[in-house]
C-alpha cells in the first residue's frame, strides 16, 4: 500500500512549487460528503472540490448519466461533428437564466475560460475595450482573468504585466468600513480618471465572493451597478462560477437580488465534479461575436453535457435550492453558538447566502483585526481531526464552509463536532 508520505515525496519530485495544496493527505475515494485516503483514513469534506461538488462526490444519478455517454462517444470537437447533449444542456440552462429576455449558452471547459469569453463577448457587442471588476474579486489565474482578479497573493505576485483596460472598484464591505456608497463613488471616480463609461464594455461582480471572503454583494448595490450599466450601454456580467447551481439556495446568487445580468458565467458545480464551463445571456449580446469567433478543442465536452444534465435533474428532483436554504441555517445557528464560547479564537462577522456560508477569525472582536495565522492553524487542526476546510478572504481569515448540499444532517453535524473541538484546542488568544 503506498502512503501519503511517499505519496507527498512524489509530489515534491515531480511537480513544481507553485501548485499549493490544502491537504497533506491523498484521496483514494469518496462518497457524497465523505473522502478516504490511501492509508484508510477518513474525511468529512466541508471543501466540495472549492465549490465543485454540490451534488456530491459520485452522486448515482451523474455517475449512471456519464456511464451512459461513455458508451457513446467521449469526443468529436462540437466545431467539427456536434452533438446533442450540448444543444439539450444549452436549452436547460437558456430556460433557467435570469437574464429577462431570451438567453442562448456557449460551453467551456474551465471558469477561466468562461469568464475570458464573456468579455470577448462583451467588447464584441460593445466595440469597447475596457472591464471594471472589484477588490477581493477572484475571475481565473490565465492572463486576462488574473488581471479581473483584486487579490494579489498567491494570484497575481510575479506574474505581470496585466492587460490593459481593466479597473478595479472597491467591493461594498460593510464589515471592514466600504459601503455600497462608497463602492458606487469609487466606481464614479474610476469614471472621471480612468476611462469613461462609453469606452468600457462590461462590469463584472460574483453576487457572493467566492476566494474574496464570501462578502455578499448588497442587493441595492447591485440594482444600482444595473442602473448605471443601463445608462452608459455597459454589458453587465455576474460571475457565478462558485455561486451558482443551488450553492445560494437559488439556481444563480444574482436571483436573490432581482437583477438581470447580461451574461452570466459558470462552471465548478455545474457538473458535478466533470470539467464544463460556459457563458449564459441574452440573445443579441451572445450573438455578436462572428461564426469561428468562439469555441475550444474541448469546450462542450459530450462527458461533461450528459454529467450536467443529471445535475440539474438532481437540484429539481431533490430540492436542492430548499436544502441550501436550510443547509445555511443550520451551519449559521451553530456557528453562532461556537462564537459565544469564550474559549476558543474571536469569531469576527458571520455571513454567507444559503448554504455559502463563512465567518471570520479576528484577534479581537471590537477592531476586527484579521487573524490569518489562526485560520491556518485551524484549517490545518481541522484536517488532523479528520475535516477538510478551506479559508479564503483577501485577508486570509476567513474559513469558508462549501459541504455538498446532499450530505445529510448526521454527516454535516460531525462535521461542525470536529470544528468546534478544534476550535477548542487552538484556544483564545493568548494574553501578553
Amino acid at each position: 500500500m503506498v502512503t501519503n508520505a511517499e505519496l507527498l515525496a512524489l509530489r515534491a519530485a515531480n511537480l513544481p512549487r507553485g501548485i499549493a495544496t490544502a491537504c497533506g493527505f491523498f484521496a483514494d475515494r469518496a462518497e457524497n460528503a465523505e473522502i478516504w485516503d490511501v492509508e484508510g483514513n477518513r474525511y468529512v469534506d466541508f471543501a466540495g472540490g472549492i465549490a465543485v461538488l454540490n451534488t456530491g462526490h459520485r452522486h448515482p444519478r451523474i455517475i449512471a448519466a456519464v456511464e451512459e455517454q461513455l458508451k457513446r462517444y467521449t469526443h468529436t470537437a462540437f466545431q467539427v461533428v456536434p452533438y446533442e447533449p450540448y444543444i439539450a444542456l444549452a436549452q436547460r440552462l437558456n430556460a433557467l437564466a435570469p437574464c429577462g429576455a431570451p438567453a442562448k449558452t456557449i460551453l467551456m471547459s474551465t471558469g477561466a475560460e468562461a469568464v475570458e469569453n464573456a468579455i470577448k463577448i462583451a467588447r464584441a457587442y460593445t466595440g469597447r475595450p475596457g472591464v471594471i471588476s472589484f477588490s477581493g474579486g477572484f475571475h481565473g489565474r490565465t492572463l486576462l482573468t488574473m488581471g479581473l482578479t483584486g487579490k494579489v497573493v498567491p494570484y497575481k505576485a510575479g506574474f505581470g504585466p496585466f492587460p490593459g483596460d481593466i479597473y478595479h472598484a472597491p467591493f461594498p464591505i460593510e464589515y471592514h468600513g466600504v459601503s455600497a456608497d462608497d463602492s458606487l463613488k469609487a466606481l464614479d471616480r474610476i469614471f472621471k480618471a480612468d476611462i469613461e463609461p462609453a469606452r468600457v464594455a462590461a462590469i463584472i461582480i460574483e453576487p457572493v465572493q467566492g476566494e474574496g471572503g464570501f462578502y455578499v454583494a448588497p442587493f441595492e448595490f447591485l440594482r444600482r451597478l444595473r442602473e448605471i450599466c443601463d445608462q452608459h450601454g455597459i454589458v453587465l456580467v455576474a460571475d457565478e462560477i462558485q455561486t451558482g447551481f443551488a450553492r445560494t439556495g437559488k439556481m444563480f446568487a444574482i436571483e436573490h437580488s432581482g437583477v438581470a445580468p447580461d451574461l452570466i458565467t459558470v462552471a465548478k458545480s455545474m457538473a458535478g465534479g466533470f470539467p464544463l464551463s460556459g457563458v449564459i445571456g441574452r440573445q443579441e449580446v451572445m450573438d455578436a461575436p462572428g461564426p469561428g469567433g468562439l469555441g475550444g478543442t474541448y469546450s462542450g465536452n459530450p462527458v461533461g453535457c450528459a454529467a450536467a444534465l443529471a445535475v440539474l435533474d438532481v437540484i429539481e428532483d431533490e430540492g436542492l435550492l430548499r436544502r441550501s436554504l436550510d443547509l445555511g441555517e443550520r451551519l449559521r445557528r451553530r456557528i453562532e453558538t461556537i462564537a459565544r464560547r469564550n474559549d476558543v479564537p474571536p469569531i469576527g462577522d458571520i455571513r454567507g447566502l444559503g448554504g455559502m456560508v463563512a465567518f471570520e477569525l479576528v484577534k479581537d472582536r471590537a477592531t476586527r483585526e484579521p487573524d490569518p495565522d489562526a485560520a491556518k492553524a485551524l484549517t490545518a487542526t481541522a484536517q488532523d481531526n479528520g475535516l477538510v476546510l478551506l479559508s479564503c478572504g483577501i485577508y486570509a481569515n476567513a474559513i469558508r464552509i462549501l459541504v455538498p448540499l446532499t450530505a445529510s444532517d448526521t454527516i454535516v453535524d460531525e462535521g461542525l463536532d470536529i470544528l468546534e473541538r478544534s476550535l477548542v484546542r487552538l484556544g483564545p488568544p493568548k494574553i501578553a
